[in-house]
């Protein structure tokens, strides 16, 4: 019988610290942040969220505009997390799940639902099990060490893609929101991870991803996607942001709420070339 994969962390020391003190102390800071962030430490008071929207850059530039969205799911009573994110280095299968195994990170192992990750994959007509894709792409890595530090014991289901069209987007969407249906499973949050906007100048890239997000909060796939292209809007994962706005709202999501939206040049000061992040909850 062979082992279940490792995943060991491909970014930490990178995109964060690599020593789980120091870790814990950057998610903090995050949570802290009164001018990105919530400005102060979970648990937050409970509503019902379906799902985030979070961005997935080095925490020094998004660690404060994510730690919104984590912020809001710290009160679920959650126990799995479906993650959707881009491929960015475009290896293996166009559309990634994984069948076992664990994700490291320093502040621990998180194991992936195996079981819910096959029938997830047995509902779409296009999602593979691929641990290749997974190996070196930081879009859901870096969003793990946040679900840890709220404390929750969990799994994941992770999806990472290549093919992020529409059609791709509802066969996703679809597929995540039927096997929880079918499953009668009101434990399960949805994790979209992408930046925005990608080294353009701040103005601008306030105003195209201002007008995309308007998009996602009216949880409209179609007027998304219609955006997207007529203001040619740079967001790495806007397969993943449509997945999960199509699983959202099919589970009985009625709207997104912006909780913050800022741009690297917000943040260092730096603003001729910028990268926009944002955190939305859908609810």
């Amino acid at each position: 019988m062979s082992r279940p994969t490792k995943r060991p962390p491909a970014v930490a020391g990178m995109f964060y610290p690599s020593d789980p003190a120091e870790l814990r102390l950057a998610i903090e800071q995050s949570f802290r942040n009164q001018r990105f962030g919530p400005g102060r430490l979970p648990p937050s008071t409970g509503r019902r969220i379906y799902g985030i929207v979070s961005p997935h850059a080095g925490y020094v530039y998004s660690g404060a505009v994510a730690a919104n969205g984590f912020y809001e799911i710290s009160s679920l009573d959650f126990d799995n997390v479906v993650m959707v994110g881009p491929n960015h280095y475009g290896i293996g299968s166009g559309v990634a799940t994984m069948r076992s195994g664990a994700w490291e990170t320093p502040l621990g192992q998180v194991q992936v639902n195996s079981e819910w990750a096959m029938e997830v994959a047995k509902r779409s007509g296009i999602i593979d099990f691929d641990d290749l894709a997974h190996s070196r792409d930081h879009c859901l890595e870096v969003q793990i060490p946040f679900l840890q530090y709220i404390g929750k014991k969990f799994t994941i289901v992770p999806v990472i893609l290549i093919m992020q069209d529409i059609n791709t987007a509802f066969d996703v969407g679809k597929a995540i929101s039927d096997t929880m249906a079918e499953r009668k499973d009101s434990k399960t949050v949805l994790v979209a991870s992408s930046d925005f906007t990608h080294y353009e100048p701040n103005e601008q890239a306030h105003r195209k991803d201002g007008e995309l997000i308007k998009a996602i909060l009216s949880l409209d796939v179609n007027r998304f996607y219609a955006v997207l292209e007529r203001l040619d809007v740079s967001a790495c994962g806007y397969g993943a942001i449509a997945s999960i706005m199509i699983a959202a709202k099919n589970l009985g999501a009625t709207k997104g709420e912006l909780l913050k939206y800022a741009t690297s040049g917000d943040v260092t000061g730096d603003t001729d070339s910028v990268v926009g992040y944002s955190s939305i909850v859908f609810v």
